[in-house]
Parts: structure tokens; sequence; C-alpha cells
């Protein structure tokens, strides 16, 4: 799939796999750490305009509202070249959300794009069956003033998905178990294709999960073929027409992998690398002091519902801390109008505004030496949270809302 997206963004019907290619980019993503270096960079190349007001996207989500006097600064600046280039998709705050979240359901990403941005999981959108990932900030000054950026085809690996869900068990625990099996370079510069018949039957919510998380084993992409689920949900949302590329079924595949997910349990990652992922029965009894519930990865409405399934009438361990983050303002709405938050503020978590905040040790949930979290983000390198000998533990919402029920990590099965 990705090279027939590269091929089409070149006006070629075929591009080679190791082949560099110049290609035509629809959407340029960037957020309020990237954004400056790139305009920096960007008024370097002498330009005075970006190559279309309504595909630059910028969206400040990492340390908005600002935290600080520097983060307050950088905003500041990326407001202005906004507003001074008349970047049409611009969101402030109180419209903005986690930009992985909010870029599907604002309808700005559609199937068959090539995506851009400044933030390694742009990845996300190969769920809608785009081909879309992370750059640097050059890059992304580059792309911004042309419109075109260089790109070196990538092999395709192939995961089929089969068998039945465990209880419990979501997209978070398919790519976790995936990345464990293959490592965190296991996918290196290549694009990640999931298929199979789980995939067919897993919500949109679970694909981006997914898709989001084929960097942490190196992905170059991480696409899933757009079905009637993308279509269903593209149709709510999209702005512009959209294009379902499919493999052809005599494709060659770099490697295959067969899963039968009956197989895999409840995944945590332990520290430091998300390879490192286990069944949480394992790690049953782990202390933690502190859990959070959102991301990019797990910030949308069915992570919340089946967190608020499991907290309701329970009440967060004495002692731990609880962070829920809904990962977009419509998505906080939602939760609020179906009781989500409601159900989270009596049982003794704390309920943020949307942010990237905690996940990159940037604010909303720093950790101490020598503490450690269980997160439903996606990142546990060495300091990632805060402290560099804290840690992180990484899950699916199912994990991280039963541990905050016994204060170590639990299954549901503990608590429900």
């Amino acid at each position: 799939m990705a090279q027939k997206i590269l091929a089409a963004h070149c006006g070629r019907d075929f591009v080679s796999e190791g082949e560099i290619v110049d290609a035509r980019v629809d959407i340029v993503l960037g957020n309020d750490i990237t954004m400056p270096l790139a305009i920096k960079e960007f008024k370097k190349i002498g330009k005075t305009e970006v190559f279309d007001p309504d595909r630059v996207i910028i969206v400040p989500d990492h340390f908005t509202p600002n935290k600080d006097i520097k983060s307050a600064q950088q905003c500041k600046m990326v407001r202005g070249f906004a507003g001074d280039l008349g970047v049409n998709n611009y969101f402030e705050v109180g419209k903005m959300g986690i930009e992985h979240a909010l870029l599907p359901e604002q309808g700005l990403v559609v199937a068959g794009d090539l995506i851009v941005g400044a933030d390694s999981h742009t990845c996300t959108y190969g769920a809608l069956g785009a081909a879309a990932t992370g750059v640097g900030s050059t890059d992304l000054a580059v792309a911004m003033a042309t419109g075109k950026l260089w790109f070196r085809v990538p092999e395709s690996m192939n995961f089929i998905y089969s068998g039945q869900l465990n209880p419990w068990v979501t997209g978070k625990d398919l790519i976790l178990y995936t990345i464990g099996l293959i490592g965190v370079e296991g996918a290196l510069y290549r694009s990640m294709e999931f298929r199979g018949p789980v995939i067919e039957q897993m919500s949109m919510d679970s694909r981006f999960t997914m898709s989001n998380m084929a960097i942490e084993a190196g992905g170059k992409f991480g696409i899933i073929q757009a079905d009637q689920t993308t279509e269903q949900y593209l149709k709510q949302r999209a702005k512009r027409p959209y294009h379902v590329y499919r493999s052809d079924s005599d494709v060659h595949y770099y490697k295959t992998y067969s899963i039968d997910c009956s197989k895999i349990d409840l995944q945590v990652a332990t520290p430091h690398l998300p390879s490192n992922a286990k069944p949480a029965s394992q790690l049953e009894g782990t202390d933690i002091d502190q859990v959070v519930i959102g991301s990019c990865t797990n910030g949308r409405i069915e992570d919340l519902e089946i967190s608020a399934r499991i907290l309701e009438g329970r009440k967060v361990k004495k002692g731990l801390r609880v962070i829920i983050i809904p990962a977009t303002q419509n998505i906080y709405l939602e939760a609020m109008r179906k009781g989500y938050l409601e159900t989270f503020v009596e049982a003794g978590c704390v309920v943020s505004t949307p942010t990237c905040g905690p996940c990159l040790g940037g604010h909303m949930g720093i950790l101490a030496e020598g503490e450690r979290a269980l997160s439903t983000t996606n990142r546990n390198f060495v300091g990632r949270m805060g402290h560099p000998q804290s840690e992180v533990y990484l899950c699916g919402p199912a994990v991280a809302a039963a541990s905050a029920v016994t204060g170590k990590i639990s299954t549901p099965e503990e608590v429900l």
C-alpha cells in the first residue's frame, strides 16, 4: 500500500523498494515543540508563504496551556507564524486536542493521503489507510515551503491477526505484543501492514492505537487497509475526497507474521523499552505510584469507556495518583455526557484538559526519583516521564484502570 501511495504522489504508476523519490504531500503537521525550529528553517529558505494554508496544520498540544515562560514564548512564536501566513488549521487552547487524535476527528486526514509531521507518532493516520510518518523540523520546513519531500520507498512487512480476542484485550495489547515479538528495530524503515479478521472487526480507536506505535518498532509507516469501518468513520468527518489503496494479491513482503490473538493476554511493557512486553499477569503485585490514562495512544472515547466500566463505584487506592486525559475537547465532552468524568472524579482521579504533558515528561504528572508509573502512553524510555531514576510501565486502559483500584499492577478480574 505504501508503494502505491508514494507512486501516486510522484505522478507515477510504480516505484521500487529502496528508490529515492520526491513526492507531493497532502498534509504537513507541526506542534509547539517542533514548529519553532521549523519556522527558523523556513525563514532561511526565504519563503514568505506556505505551499497551501489549508494543508499546513499546527497544534500546540505538548506544553499547553503553557506551563512556563519558555513554553509561552514558543507558543507565541507559533501562534504568530500561523496568523502572519494565514494558516487556517491552527488550533488554540479551547479548540485543540492531542494532535494525533484531533486530526482524524476533524476530518483533516483521509485514506490515501501522504502525510508528514514533526512528531514521531504521525504514523497514527495509517489507521485510515494513509501513508503517514514523522520527520525532523528541517524537513518540515521544506515541506511547508514546497509541498514536497523526499522518501526512500520502504519494504513492507505483513502482520496477520486471527483468532478470538481475550476479554479486555484491545489494539494496545496487540501492538505491545507485536513489538515484543519483533523488537524496537524489527521494522526499521519498513512499512508495517496490519490485517486479518481481528483487525477487520476492530474499532477505529483501537486501529489508531496500533498504527500509532508502529514507530516503536522502527516502522516508517503503520498502515491498515481502509474498509467499511474506515469509510463509515470518514463519511462522518472527511473534509476532502479520499482514495482507498489495496495491496495486490501477489505483493512481495519482506516478512509475514501470522499472529493468533487467542494466545495474547493483556500486556504490560516493562522499563525501559516498549518491546519488553509480557502478560500483565506476570507482573501482578508490582507497586505503582501513578497511573496515567490518556495520550495519542489511549486517550480516545473507547479507552475512557473501558476505564469507566472498571472504576465505576470503586475508589482509587489510597496514596496513588491517577490522571485521566481525554485526547480532544470533543472526547472530553462525550465523556462528560456519558458520565465517565463523574465516575473518574468520584473514584478519586484527576481529569486534565487535552495535553501530551506527562507522556514526554513535560507537565501534568512528572515522576520523582524512584517513582513508578503505569501508563497508557507509548514510550517508556529512561527519564521519559520525569526523573532518570523513575520507571514507566506501558499498558492498555483495562490494566491501568484495574491497577488504579489496587495500587499494584492488576488485571480487571482482580477488581470486578
